[in-house]
């Protein structure tokens, strides 16, 4: 049952919304969140955790026992079917945790909700937000059953489709096309490519990410033109044969799920409007290409709960504006990079031999290397996290 009043509303039960939760509880703050959804999705798009990430993690508790459930990676990869135009390794980041953590996105989630149980939270479901009503000492929230919360603060981390952001008013700027589609799925292959290392495949056709996750699973991602609703393993094959390894190709051998996702490059034009903040989808959305999105949502939840529970402890509430207007450029810099990376990928067939010798120039200086290792895992944000 909801409460009548509660220092935080959480809307969403992500990792965005469960990590803006723990940090809170962590620091006996009340905190309440709701989610529309009557259990957790099983199935989600993110399969990485990035070095800052779960350095970020570990400030309230959820690294150690999220390890475990992953596979490291040592390096990143970019590739033209069966060449290696750039290697990106880890494991000399100037972190604890030098490598990238190959985990489902359910299992992320799975873990920050057992952390925030241990707090004393629980998510409650299923609530659907429908009306918001702000003022001066915080708002009134409204949902789908005629119940009503009281809050001093709202948190909007209820992904790129925000309520929360639609019923503040917060403009979500970006291009008015259809934006990019996506296939994605969990497979099984049979192939001969590393199983420490994600690949991005580079094709006319559009970008493919070959992730491997533990027991076996190979997590894929695709671009393409016009996605369908029930992808089955035949179209994940068709991929993988049109983009993937050539001399010896994968073949799918089971498809363990598939979906697909259309992503439109956007940010929020604030971070905050009165008692209302946003992080993470709910605050900006781009290509998942380079794995960022869920890192840099988990990244805000973590400074905007550290900063909401200063306030609420009596420091100004103009640290929240610092919040917004910190981790704004983030969000514009992360959605560019992934940006780049897609237009890589796309580029006609007059540019690719410039930008294949270019990327294997980068891959021999291990200066360079080192930089873009710092940039995907997320370290050099390190001073803004």
């Amino acid at each position: 049952m909801l409460p009548e009043r509660t220092d935080v509303l959480v809307v969403g039960s992500g990792p965005t919304g469960l990590t803006v939760a723990a940090t809170l509880a962590q620091r006996g703050v009340d905190v309440t969140v709701v989610d529309r959804l009557d259990r957790p999705p099983v199935t989600s798009r993110a399969a990485v955790v990035h070095a800052h990430t779960l350095e970020v993690l570990d400030r309230i508790g959820v690294a150690a026992p999220l390890v475990p459930r992953g596979l490291p990676s040592q390096r990143f990869t970019v590739r033209d079917r069966d060449r290696v135009l750039l290697t990106v390794p880890f494991g000399t980041l100037p972190s604890r945790y030098p490598y990238a953590l190959l985990v489902s996105q359910a299992q992320t989630e799975a873990v920050l909700a057992e952390r925030f149980t241990a707090l004393g939270g629980r998510v409650l479901r299923p609530y659907e937000m429908t009306g918001l009503t702000p003022d001066a000492a915080g708002a009134t929230v409204h949902f789908a059953d005629g119940a009503t919360v009281r809050a001093r603060w709202v948190i909007g981390a209820d992904g790129m489709h925000s309520t929360v952001r639609e019923l503040a008013g917060i403009q979500f700027a970006g291009p008015a096309d259809r934006g990019e589609s996506f296939l994605l799925a969990d497979v099984r292959v049979e192939s001969v490519l590393p199983r420490d290392q994600v690949a991005l495949f580079l094709a006319r056709q559009g970008p493919l990410v070959w992730a491997p996750l533990p027991d076996g699973v190979v997590r894929l991602v695709a671009t393409v033109p016009d996605a369908p609703r029930d992808p089955d393993a035949q179209r994940f094959q068709a991929l993988l044969d049109e983009r993937g390894p050539a001399r010896r190709p994968d073949r799918v051998t089971e498809l363990l799920w598939g979906s697909r996702f259309r992503i439109h490059h956007r940010v929020a034009e604030t971070f905050r409007a009165g008692p209302v903040l946003l992080a993470g989808d709910a605050a900006h959305v781009h290509s998942p290409a380079g794995g960022q999105g869920m890192n840099l949502g988990i990244g805000d939840a973590v400074a905007l709960g550290e900063t909401l529970a200063e306030v609420l402890a009596g420091q100004p509430d103009t640290l929240l504006d610092e919040y917004a207007l910190a981790r704004r450029p983030l969000a514009e810099e992360v959605a560019g990079f992934a940006d780049r990376l897609t237009r890589l990928a796309t580029m006609p067939p007059a540019g690719r031999p410039l930008r294949d010798l270019l990327l294997r120039t980068v891959s021999a200086m291990p200066s360079a290397r080192h930089r873009l290792a710092l940039r995907l895992s997320g370290l050099a944000q390190r001073a803004a996290g």
